[in-house]
């Protein structure tokens, strides 16, 4: 069996809605092609928001409903914002009918937030 690699964690302030930030470390994990990381989403939510981590999982407040692929879209939406990536490097790829999923940003090495 081969080594397991130890996660690499990113620490950046986050911006919540009221206006606070705070500092948050994503564990992902690298790729050649990309990165992969956990994401919890919390559809039907009042506001959209990154609200810190769950586990080991960055936990997303989406205020779309999980219906037809609409809170993915939304979550694909603001992940494109937060990191200023396009949407077509970001894709789900596990969990698209679940509240965890597998997110992956294509052609970048590092998950980095804008200050």
């Amino acid at each position: 069996m081969g080594k397991l690699k130890a996660k690499k964690r990113t620490e950046r302030k986050i911006k919540n809605p009221k206006g606070n930030f705070f500092k948050i470390k994503i564990p992902f994990d690298k790729t050649k092609d990309g990165i992969i990381f956990k994401v919890k989403v919390e559809p039907r939510s009042s506001k959209r928001h990154i609200a810190g981590l769950h586990a080991d999982a960055l936990k997303i407040k989406l205020t779309g409903p999980p219906v037809e692929g609409r809170a993915n879209e939304e979550l694909i939406e603001l992940l494109s914002d937060t990191f200023r990536i396009r949407k077509s490097a970001i894709r789900i790829l596990k969990g698209t009918s679940s509240k965890q999923k597998l997110v992956f940003i294509g052609g970048i090495e590092e998950l980095k937030i804008p200050e």
